[in-house]
């Protein structure tokens, strides 16, 4: 079948090429740098099977594009970038990668947590921006006996429980659907998110982001933090507001925060956007500017959405993906989307 792969770098496609080797699979495969949309459609038209990853927009106008079209594998978990409803109506099939970085952005979950708690990150600028080796403000706290809220228990949360244990951490967590049998397993217990949120030293958030999750952590929420807490979000940004986050921790309330991921991380660098063009609507400039207030706190990390980033968790989207296409190949497709 005539298969194209879209966004997709040189190593992957090596990596591609080999484990279709491996399974046997007989595709006609093409691999394209280039992202799939309106203005960036195939010069062959009558492909049959399609991957694509979140840069690309699959709408109708794409769709009515590919006559052939029957399967569209995307490389991600989420598929908003996909009119599924539509695709329906053409009798295409979707599927996604459901999970991919459980342990991946559980790890570096903790590596926010250690470099926060020991000022790793602030002891390796000192010593490389000025030359000393003078350790007076760097001391740090144990994870041993603290007490660990995490916020979400599903893959992701899951793991950090596991770390967290191997840390001697006493560890609290809430999720609207506690998985009872885990909580057995690794001896921690569930309490409401406010409880949670009062008994922990550090509070690290793992749920998806949707409408009952925006601003979870917000003004009123982040009062009922203990004063001195840390906040780890390695989730979404939008799940946090970032000016209620802001003033507690310039007023000292919260001890300092861990964040891979910014409210209104899609503009920020994009500046010169608001001078060429004003400011978009559905935009809020005062969070913009929280959030460069926040690069120049000393007791926060700010890291470019990157725990998801490792090779393994890469590879792994592409065997799914592989897997995925050898499913559909089969009558057995795999990891639907509804």
């Amino acid at each position: 079948m005539k298969t194209l792969f879209f966004s997709i770098k040189p190593w992957e496609k090596e990596y591609i090429e080999a484990k279709l080797k491996e399974t046997g699979l007989n595709l006609e495969t093409e691999y394209l740098n280039d992202h799939l949309d309106k203005d960036h459609l195939p010069p062959n038209r009558e492909v049959e099977i399609i991957s694509v990853f979140i840069g690309s927009v699959i709408n109708k106008e794409v769709l009515d594009q590919l006559p052939s079209l029957k399967y569209i594998a995307t490389r991600s978990t989420g598929y908003d970038h996909i009119d599924v409803n539509y695709a329906k109506t053409k009798n295409i099939l979707v599927s996604n990668v459901p999970s991919y970085g459980e342990n991946t952005v559980a790890e570096f979950a903790f590596g926010l947590i250690l470099n926060l708690t020991r000022k790793i990150f602030q002891g390796c600028d000192q010593v490389k921006k000025t030359g000393s080796f003078s350790v007076e403000s760097l001391q740090g706290f144990d994870l041993k006996g603290k007490t660990l809220g995490v916020v979400g228990t599903g893959r992701i949360g899951k793991h950090v429980i596991r770390m967290a244990k191997g840390f001697e951490m006493k560890v609290i967590a809430y999720d609207p659907f506690p998985d009872r049998e885990f909580q057995k397993t690794f001896e921690y217990e569930y309490f409401p998110l406010e409880e949670v949120l009062k008994q922990s030293d550090i509070v690290t958030l793992h749920v998806p982001y949707m409408k009952e999750t925006h601003h979870l952590i917000n003004a009123q929420t982040i009062q009922l933090m203990k004063k001195g807490a840390y906040l780890i979000n390695t989730a979404r940004g939008p799940i946090v507001e970032t000016e209620a986050l802001v003033k507690a921790l310039k007023n000292g309330y919260l001890g300092g925060a861990g964040l891979d991921v910014l409210e209104e991380e899609g503009i920020i660098g994009e500046e010169v956007e608001l001078i060429l063009n004003g400011h978009p609507e559905e935009h809020n400039l005062k969070t913009v500017l929280a959030n460069h207030a926040l690069f120049d706190m000393p007791n926060v990390l700010v890291t470019p959405h990157n725990a998801f980033n490792t090779r393994e968790a890469l590879e792994k989207i592409l065997i799914t993906t592989i897997e995925n296409i050898k499913g559909f190949l089969a009558n057995n497709p795999k990891n639907l989307v509804k």
